[in-house]
């Protein structure tokens, strides 16, 4: 089985509630090797109000999440029972599975949303002590939780008042401890 992308059906403007509850979801049933990436996909548009320039985001399909997957009865059964979702589309009934997006069309979403900036090769490991050297941060430390290779981002929990602080950083931000 390959993994392909499928549009998911959601209550209209629910979309990031169902990505944040689909990527919970995923994690606790331990479904991570059959569903591996849910994106909301998003134009960034630019407007100016009363005289200041403010970009803000906005749906490309309301109602919809894209979700990258390999097609089982598990993984189907998984998507279609998180809360919001109503189904996927291109699923003839409720019991049959749903037809998967054509890689063209996959493409053009995913460049759309900037998915196609090159892959940078990145020395970072989890668990690996960090220093940010750009940004509001700057001069912290921290460990790595987690590395996004398509968003060019790390999750580095850093220690701000004593307590541990998640921040998620360019890759261009951080560099390793030596």
């Amino acid at each position: 089985m390959e993994k392909r992308w499928y549009v998911v059906h959601t209550y209209s403007g629910y979309e990031n509630k169902v990505k944040a509850n689909l990527e919970k979801r995923l994690e606790s049933m331990g479904m991570e090797d059959k569903i591996f990436r849910v994106l909301v996909p998003e134009d960034e548009e630019t407007e100016i109000k009363n005289g200041k320039k403010k970009v803000a985001k906005k749906k490309v399909f309301p109602g919809y999440v894209l979700a990258e997957m390999v097609m089982t009865d598990d993984s189907w059964y998984v998507v279609r029972n998180t809360p919001g979702v109503t189904g996927f589309v291109g699923s003839a009934g409720s019991g049959s599975k749903p037809t998967p997006l054509l890689e063209e069309e996959v493409e053009t979403i995913l460049k759309r949303m900037g998915y196609d900036k090159p892959v940078t090769e990145v020395d970072f490991e989890l668990k690996e002590t960090v220093e940010v050297i750009d940004g509001p941060f700057d001069g912290f430390s921290g460990m790595i939780e987690k590395i996004d290779l398509d968003k060019q981002k790390v999750k580095v929990h850093v220690n701000m008042f004593g307590r541990e602080t998640p921040v998620e950083l360019d890759f261009s931000q951080v560099k390793k401890l030596s």
